[in-house]
This record gives structure tokens, sequence and C-alpha cells, in this order.
């Protein structure tokens, strides 16, 4: 245990990052790693809000729509999370849930799509909500939603594919796909491809201009940090813009709002992703958490996130009893996201003893105990105690 705990002295100690945490308010004694379902509190969004509720909802009134910018906020806030999803300015835009977005995107890929083109390849292991979105979009689309494991998607492409759905992260396992690979072999196949970034965006890179991504969407609560509900956001790459045909055209994604003609002309650009009047409050929550990401390369996130799971995995084979965990997160970096899951017996109850014990992590069915690791707050000394603790319960 010394050697341990003295290692992650040393390696805080050289992190470049780690004077980061001073950016977040956390509970004093507490580990924290359960980042990737709802990120730290950033220290600068308590007043930030407080200036939004006081100043430009309580004395500025309906004037703050001009005033303080809240009509722009979707467009501002999606050109600020762009750099950390790999994206220029002018094709993120911020409103909405996740599964709204997916929506969007879904039904709006299915209708860029070549003709004769009947199937949608879907992700068999995606979190939930996103086969319930496809299923319907499917549906609505007259296509053929096909669950398919993601190292399957380019053996089940064919000239009938239309649109491919992909988890950048799985969100029980930590693996990480082949983003660039899977796009160019669903581009090659001449379908569109959606990925979900809800677990890769803000704890590495992503690169979508680059791999030439059609779609993607994402929420903002998890390593971005933008609090509990806080709005999703959703990538149209520019090429894709005119034709983009949303199957929600609200009034905010008109091109003259304020109008009010009763035929609908979709906006220039991504912003004929918005639909309704967006949820400011919540909205510039994010923005002032966004600014935890000044000065902040996302390479840098990368390296210290494989650190920090390399020696997590280090530390747990040494304080656990061998046999009574099993990592199910991929040891290849290149296939691993900010996230470890190990699989237990009985592994709720293990769960609600490292919380009892300040270790916060969470528990996914039937068997499984995820750690997520976020880079900016959290530290080597973290994922020692995690896993001590975790050896202290196994006896």
């Amino acid at each position: 245990m010394a050697d341990l705990a003295a290692r992650a002295a040393e390696l805080d100690a050289a992190d470049e990052l780690g004077k980061l945490r001073e950016r977040f308010t956390l509970p004093d004694g507490v580990v924290y790693l359960d980042g990737n379902s709802l990120g730290a509190l950033p220290a600068g969004v308590a007043a930030a809000t407080a200036d939004v509720v006081t100043r430009q909802w309580g004395e500025l009134l309906i004037r703050s729509w001009d005033e303080s910018d809240w009509w722009t906020a979707p467009e501002r806030i999606g050109d600020k999370i762009a750099p950390l999803v790999g994206a220029a300015p002018g094709q993120v835009v911020v409103g909405d849930s996740t599964s709204v977005n997916l929506f969007k995107a879904l039904v709006g890929a299915a209708r860029l799509a070549g003709p004769g083109r009947t199937r949608m390849l879907v992700d068999a292991a995606t979190f939930p909500t996103d086969g319930y979105i496809a299923q319907s979009a499917a549906r609505l689309t007259g296509l053929t939603a096909v669950p398919t494991d993601p190292a399957d998607v380019p053996a089940a492409l064919g000239e009938d594919t239309a649109v491919v759905l992909l988890n950048h992260v799985d969100y029980r396992t930590g693996r990480l796909h082949d983003l660039p690979g899977l796009t160019a072999a669903a581009r090659a196949a001449g379908a569109l491809v959606v990925w979900d970034l809800c677990h890769s965006a803000g704890a590495l890179p992503v690169g979508l201009d680059a791999q030439a991504v059609d779609l993607a969407v994402g929420c903002t609560y998890k390593y971005l940090n933008g609090g509990p509900g806080a709005p999703a956001y959703l990538y149209i790459a520019e090429r894709h813009q005119a034709a983009f045909d949303s199957p929600l055209p609200g009034w905010n994604g008109h091109a003259d709002p304020f109008a009010m003609t009763p035929g609908y002309r979709p906006a220039e650009g991504a912003t004929r992703g918005r639909v309704g009047t967006p949820d400011i409050l919540s909205m510039l929550a994010l923005e002032a958490a966004l600014d935890a990401w000044d000065g902040v390369a996302v390479e840098a996130v990368r390296a210290k996130s494989l650190a920090l799971t390399d020696f997590f995995l280090d530390c747990v084979a040494a304080y656990v009893p061998q046999g009574t965990v099993e990592s199910v997160t991929p040891a290849e970096h290149a296939h691993r996201g900010s996230q470890i899951s190990l699989r237990t017996d009985n592994a709720r109850e293990v769960m609600r003893e490292l919380i009892s014990r300040g270790v916060i992590g969470d528990f996914r069915a039937p068997d499984v105990l995820r750690f997520g690791f976020t880079p900016l707050y959290v530290g080597f000394a973290d994922a020692e105690r995690a896993a001590r603790t975790l050896g202290h319960i196994f006896g």
C-alpha cells in the first residue's frame, strides 16, 4: 500500500492538469468517480447562474433575449463545444435532450440517404433510449432497424444501408469504438453515420470534421460538467446543412421566426436543428461550466485519462483479492474510453458500501461497477484510494 500511495503522490505532483481541480467545487473527503453520469460543479457556475436569475431575468426581464444575448445562446454555446469534438464553428447547435437530438439526426439522415436504401444499422449494445428512438425513427422513415455489433458493421454494410447509429464509447463496458474506421466504412458503402458522443466528448479527442462524420449528438452533463439535465447538442456537418430536413420544424429553427408565417422555411446552417424556445437557465449554466475548459487541450486530457485508468487497474490488481472482480473494459488504450467497469457478484451492494465509505461510482445491472475518470478533477491519489477501499470491502 505504501508503494502505491507513494507512486500516486509522485504522479499527482507531476500532473500538469492537477491544478484544474481548483476549477470545481467538490466535497471534502469524497472520491468522485461518477463524472461519466454527472460531472462535478464548475466553480463559476453558481455566480453565473445567480446573475442570470437575479439580473438578466429579474431586472431586464424580456429584454434579455436581446440585451443578454439569450437568443443566440444555442449557436454561441455550440461553438464553445465544437473544439472539444473536433468541429469547426457553425456546425454544433445546443438545445433539447440527447434523445430529441438523436431523433432529429436519425430521421434527417434517413431523408438524406439515397433511394433504394432500406436498413438502419443500430449498435446492438447501445444505451436503451438510443435503441428506442432508432426503432421509432426507422418506422417513420420506412427503414428496418437492424441491431448490429459495431465490430460487425463493416461486413453488414451494403447498398441497402441508409443509416448507421453507433456509440463512440459503450456506456456499460467503456469500450471505445473505431470512429475513423467505421465512419470510413459507412461512407464507402454510401450510408450516413450518426455517432452518439455522450461517453466520449470531454474525455478524448473525437475529430468529427477530420473523420468526415455526417451527424453526431451528445449530452453535456457528463464529462462536459454542464449540470443535471443540461441541454444536449446536435452536430450537422456543413456539407449536409443545406439539405438537412429536420423532422421537428419548430419556430426557433425557422429562417425568420418572428415573421410568424404559416409555412415553414428552415434557417441556414446548424440553426435549422433548433426546435422550440431554449431552456435559458440550464443553457447559460452550461455556458459558464464550459469555462472550465479554458486553455485545456483534449489531447492532454486523454493522456491523463489513460494514465489514471492504467494506475487504477494496477491498484485493483494489488489490493483486491484475485477472482473477486473482473474488468470488462478493454486493456488496450485504442479500445478504452475514460471509465473502468468491473464485474463482480453482489455489485449493487458493493457499490452502496463504496459510497458509504466516500468513494462514489455507480452500478449497472446486473453485475457491473462503473468508475468514471474525469481528468480535470480526478487525481491518482483518488484512484489509489478507490481501489484500496474496494480491497477493504473484499477483506
